[in-house]
């Protein structure tokens, strides 16, 4: 059973059983609760509402998508099932408890306090070490600094622009940008997290040509390849889409950029190490990172960040590779509109510019909404097939 909790990295963030995430957040969980009907495998997807299952009825007259939509309601009905959300935190868990699910379906308190000492970026901060002194071709500098003076010493100490960012935050979040000299409220800001949660990662602003990422699925220390995520960010670090492209296409994009035996010998070196620091972890993980532009020439950033769970990088990747043909190419984005009646307004005209074609289950191109657009929808997913 799966589902979509988006603001599952903030929760992990507070680890309260009784966090109450922003409006935002609880606005995107309801608008895009249907995702997870596109990366399931023909399993149960927990989405409320007649607009969800009119959604997926009509999905499915134009593409096979076998997954069934239950309310939380119907979660203990199912107590042998195991459900599989976004991203587990004591809040989701707190609110399963609430529906009757069974304590054997929720992870341990003790599992939930790995899991958020797995997702801190001080594991960035170790890993981007380590494969730096696997290879000096590398680039990229992350430090972890507990003491205020320590962290304030470093930012004083090296020229340009620096990017500060929280051990435990949400994706795209938990960042301040150190423009020239840090302010006295960047300062205060420092403080206050070095003393909720032990420290601040520091790092300089590097010249960034593209974000990537790999994709893994680990299994208690048993490792796997899952694909490439070749992906856009905003200035402020927030995800905006992916491009549907192959592995194969997303090889050649950053070889052109960096020598091919480097992004191979990279991924053979995560699924080293990512077992050693993650041993006893189950799920989806991605590590993103960036192609930059140094004195030396173009260079592999290879541990910007990792995220311990599931990630629209997955999404799209198995998208392309279930709805599109091989040799296909698109884009993957996510969207927000202020005012409602926009989406509705957007998703007409490109269903008028760009109708959707599909040939043998495969979208050949195109516009297509993978989450319901209606009068009050804020967020949706879509995707355009070129």
């Amino acid at each position: 059973m799966y589902i979509f909790n988006p603001e599952h990295d903030l929760a992990l963030a507070n680890f309260s059983s009784n966090y109450t995430p922003p409006s935002s957040a609880i606005r995107m969980a309801k608008d895009l609760a249907v995702l997870p009907v596109w990366y399931s495998e023909q399993e149960v997807v927990i989405a409320e509402g007649e607009v969800n299952r009119e959604f997926l009825e009509a999905i499915k007259s134009k593409l096979h998508l076998p997954a069934q939509l239950i309310s939380f309601m119907e979660i203990a009905q199912r107590s042998k099932e195991e459900i599989i959300p976004w991203g587990w935190n004591p809040s989701l868990c707190k609110k399963l408890l609430s529906y009757g699910v069974s304590e054997s379906q929720l992870p341990t308190i003790r599992d939930l306090q790995m899991l958020r000492d797995y997702s801190s970026r001080k594991n960035a901060v170790q890993l981007l070490k380590e494969l730096k002194s696997e290879n000096s071709d590398f680039c990229g500098e992350s430090y972890f600094f507990q003491e205020i003076d320590e962290l304030l010493s470093y930012l004083h100490s090296i020229p340009g622009n620096k990017v500060l960012k929280m051990p435990v935050s949400g994706s795209g979040k938990g960042l301040i940008w150190i423009l020239g000299e840090i302010t006295d409220k960047q300062t205060d800001w420092c403080k206050r997290v070095i003393k909720v949660q032990g420290g601040v990662v520091a790092e300089p602003v590097l010249d960034k040509v593209s974000d990537f990422a790999m994709e893994f699925y680990l299994d208690n220390s048993v490792i796997d390849f899952r694909g490439y995520s070749l992906f856009r960010s905003a200035s402020s670090g927030a995800y905006i889409g992916n491009e549907l492209i192959s592995d194969e296409k997303v090889e050649r994009v950053l070889a052109q950029y960096v020598h091919f035996k480097f992004i191979l010998q990279l991924r053979k070196l995560l699924m080293e190490k990512l077992t050693d620091l993650f041993p006893e972890y189950k799920g989806y993980l991605g590590v993103d990172m960036m192609i930059c532009n140094t004195d030396e020439g173009f260079k592999i950033q290879p541990c910007v960040e990792i995220n311990m769970r599931m990630n629209m990088g997955v999404v799209s990747r198995l998208f392309h590779n279930k709805y599109m043909n091989p040799e296909g190419e698109g884009s993957f984005v996510v969207s927000y509109f202020k005012k409602s009646e926009n989406a509705v307004n957007f998703q007409e005209k490109l269903q008028q510019e760009s109708p959707l074609k599909v040939e043998n289950g495969k979208i050949v191109s195109g516009y297509l909404s993978l989450t319901p657009v209606t009068a009050d929808t804020n967020y949706i997913v879509y995707v355009m097939v070129k």
